[in-house]
This record gives C-alpha cells, structure tokens and sequence, in this order.
C-alpha cells in the first residue's frame, strides 16, 4: 500500500486511538476513508492534521494496571494451594460464558498485561478486520472452584474486555454495567440485586423429563434434587456467594436458590457463576440443569424475580417511614421509570424466543406493567415493610428470567430507575385486583400496557429506543439486536410439532 494512504491499524497508532475507534469515525464520517476492497484506506496527510486535534482515549482512560503487591497476594495464593491452571471467564453479549485458561507460570504477565484473543470469533464482539482484545483478569473475583481442590486445583478470574491502548471495549458487557453503576455513584447511590434464581432439573439435554414430582416447599425423602441444590450451596457459599434460601419450586423438578443481596457488579457475577455451579454439581451427578425459561408447556416457567433498592452509604434510599408505602419519592421515580421502559428493556430481560412464552398468564409471570404489595400478577411487587427492617426496603421485577445477559439486563434496569429519578416520574398508584381477572375495559381504565408478546415485538421495541440506546452504547446496542433479529428469524421459519399435529390431518 502506497505511503499516501493509511491502514486503520496504522493510522490508530498515529492518532494515538484504538483501532476500533478509527473504523468509528470512518463511520461516523468524522474521518475521511476510501474503500479498497473490504479494507479502509485513508489519506495519510488526514490524519496527520487530525492529530494535533485528537483529544486522548475521548475522556475514556486506560484501565489501570494491578500493583505489585496486589499481584504479589494471588501469586503467594497460587503457589500456596498448588493451583497450575487459572480460568479468564467472561461472556458473550448473550450471556454466554466463554473461558480462556492459563497456566501458573503466564499468570504474573497476565495479571499485568491481561490475556490477548480474539474477539472476531466471539457473538457480538469485534469484527474480523478489528479482532484484537485483551480480556483483563479483575483481581476481586480470584476464587478456586471447589470441587477441583482434591485433584487438580483451577482457578477462576472474571475479566474486563479492553482494546489494544487498554481503553474499555465498547463491546464487553460487564463494561456496559460498570458505565451505569459510575453514573449512579456520580448521584451518591449504590445498587444492590438480590435474584431468585428458578431452574429446572430433567434426566438429560434430550427431552424435558423429570426427576421429582414435588410441588412448592415440598420435602421429599431421599431426594436427589435437594442433595444437588444443597451440594450447589455449599460450593457458591465456599466460593463467597452468600444464600438467602433455597427450596422446591411449583412445577415438578423446578427449584429456586435466593442470593443474598449485593451490589449489582458483584452480583453479575454470581449470577453467572451460580448458573455454572448448579450445571456442574447436576452433572457430577448425571442430570441436566437447564435456565430455559419455560421447558414445559402447561406448568410454571422460571423466572428470576430480582430484588432492587439503591442506598446512601449504609442507609436506604427506597424507605421513607412516613409514606403510606414506606417508599421514598427516590423508590417511588425509580419505580415509575422501570414501569415506563418495560416494554423497551424487555428485550434484555427476556432475550429468548422461549421467555416469552413464560410471560403468559396464569403462570405467575407479569404480562402488565403495574406495581402492588401483594398482588403476584403485578410486574413490579413491593413487600410489605416489616417493622425494625427498613433496609429490606425494595422492588421485585419479576420479568427477567435466569436466562438473560444480567450484565445487561441490570444495566437497563438501573438506567431506567435512574431516569426516573431524574425526570422525577409520577408513580401510578398499585393495582392489587388480579389483573388476569379483570375485564379489558378495567385494565384501559387503569392504563395498564401489556409486556411485548413475543421476542420480535420486544425487538421493535428496543430498537426505538433512544434511552437503551444510550445505556448499552451503540455497539452493544446494535450487535445485540443484530443478534435477536438473527434468533427471532430462525424461530419464524421452523415448522413446529405443534402445526404438524394440528394441520397435517385437517388440511
């Protein structure tokens, strides 16, 4: 290539940019490119005069490197439990955890470097032509999984995805939740997530066959699926991942483990964490935990009810003991701004084509945006204030499913909240009445809008969305629809056993 003209990559290092953020302008039109074929070529006396323009990393800095002593803790740590392979997870913008191991001895370099890879093979991350990152171990999340302590001890890291220059990628998830988190620190708030996390346990992947046929709370004698969920606790607790409880849930073979509230980063990554554990002790024990949100026609879909408050230091910002509700006017906006997006964050809450057939009534599952206290069929339940108990002050979304992105999902989660704050929404009052029940002239009269049906719906939704938009960012945003659009088309297409059965005889 002639020296008049400049590669990407070349011109990223002149501007002192990544890459990535090259092909951005390029798109923008903010820089000016010519195609050669798939590749952008740009005049080189361009960038030269754009140089002394460009402000560094866009206000964006560099993440920083670990300490020596802070490296020095997991080396001593390492070397002391025998640990020779250590795990980088992250995920996918699906959700889906990937890993990259390392051994012992590459561990010190990575700790300071981070491990490079490449993003062009992973959903919703780089291009081919932009395809190098740096998966950046975070320190914090340094914990052995338990059950390779009597064998061969391995390691686990939850990593930030970074550019080249060491710039967050715009592409990694976890990042998009840290964005929103800092905006709420701006605001003086910490937000803690407390999930319950619903699944099911069948014989194998092949069919949806059961292993017990307990109900509710059940106890069951020599019970496979209680010693699993018990085992699964014991692992998460060893692993610092704390439980509220854990018990048989309505459906047979369907179960529930409650996390205790933390704050939203940290519990991402229990979420995840929790998901591969209990995939892990089921198959120590050969059966088959699945997240789907509704494997079974006609019983209860799983759901991941997700409790929400944000707190001032150590006080809670959602309890207010002289409102009727004990809700603050910061709970009461927070409320109404998630009421208010439902429709456009439920994509990212309910991201499958199967979550939607969750989101149907009579299955304890929200298909109406509204708000109450003991009303199950409501989107958003407040629990009734026990007295003494004013930090158990919180709001239940009850429409993510433990299927979902939760990086992305408590992104728009709080981003919504946070609008409501900050445009000071009104909050509709509760509806207790079983909206199930009630005649469709009620519910207009009510103003209560429904959840998209199904995942195109959603998709359309979100796709008009300035405010997602907003807080995924534009690459999160668009390779995530992308994706859905991908998923929803392919699903559109299949003939179903369902239509078989039905119209094979009749037409």
């Amino acid at each position: 290539m002639s020296k008049d003209y400049l590669s990407p990559t070349e011109a990223a290092k002149i501007l002192g940019i990544s890459r990535q953020a090259v092909i951005a302008r390029i798109k923008r039109g903010s820089l000016t490119a010519e195609r050669a074929g798939r590749q952008y070529i740009i005049p080189a006396d361009h960038i030269q005069s754009k140089k002394e323009d460009t402000p560094k990393k866009k206000g964006v800095k560099p993440i920083a490197k670990y300490k020596k002593d802070s490296i020095g803790a997991i080396l001593n740590k390492v070397e002391k439990e025998g640990i020779q392979t250590i795990q980088l997870w992250f995920v996918d913008i699906l959700g889906i955890p990937k890993c990259v191991s390392i051994t012992k001895g590459e561990l010190t370099e990575a700790l300071r470097h981070g491990k490079g890879f490449d993003g062009s093979s992973v959903a919703g991350f780089a291009e081919a032509e932009e395809s190098d990152m740096i998966a950046q171990p975070d320190i914090d999340t340094f914990k052995v999984l338990p059950w390779t302590k009597d064998t061969e001890p391995i390691a686990r890291m939850f990593c930030d995805i970074l550019n080249p220059d060491r710039t967050p990628y715009a592409g990694d998830t976890r990042g998009a939740l840290r964005r929103v988190l800092a905006r709420a620190k701006k605001k003086g708030f910490i937000f803690y997530l407390g999930p319950e996390i619903e699944y099911f346990y069948f014989k194998s992947n092949k069919s949806a066959e059961i292993i017990d046929e307990g109900s509710y709370f059940e106890l069951i004698p020599n019970d496979l699926a209680n010693t699993l969920r018990n085992k699964t606790i014991r692992t998460l607790e060893e692993m610092g991942i704390s439980m509220e409880a854990t018990h048989h849930e309505v459906a047979p073979s369907q179960h529930e483990i409650d996390l205790k509230y933390n704050e939203a980063l940290i519990m991402a990554d229990a979420v995840v964490t929790c998901r591969y554990v209990i995939k892990e002790i089921a198959q120590q024990h050969g059966v088959y935990a699945t997240f789907m949100p509704k494997p079974v026609f006609g019983v209860n879909g799983s759901g991941m009810h997700t409790h929400q408050s944000l707190f001032k230091g150590s006080r809670n910002a959602f309890y207010d003991k002289k409102d009727k509700y004990n809700l603050s006017e910061i709970a009461k906006q927070f409320i109404a701004g998630e009421l208010k997006h439902a429709r456009e964050i439920s994509s990212l809450t309910a991201q499958w084509v199967n979550s939607y057939k969750r989101l149907v009534p009579g299955y304890e599952a929200p298909v109406y945006a509204s708000w109450a206290q003991r009303n199950r069929t409501a989107l958003i339940r407040v629990p009734l204030y026990r007295p003494g108990n004013e930090k158990a002050t919180r709001a239940e979304l009850r429409c993510p499913d433990p299927a979902c992105n939760p990086y992305l999902a408590f992104t728009v989660m709080l981003a919504a909240g946070l609008e409501g704050i900050e445009k000071k929404y009104k909050l509709s009052p509760p509806v207790e009445p079983n909206i199930y029940h009630m005649a469709m002239e009620e519910r207009e009269r009510r103003g209560l809008t429904s959840l998209p049906g199904n995942l195109s719906e959603a998709i359309t939704e979100t796709q008009k969305s300035h405010f997602v938009k907003e807080a995924l960012g534009e690459h999160i945003f668009d390779r995530f629809l992308f994706n859905k659009k991908k998923e929803w088309e392919e699903y559109r297409i299949q003939i179903t056993q369902h239509e078989v059965k039905k119209y094979l005889p009749l037409l």
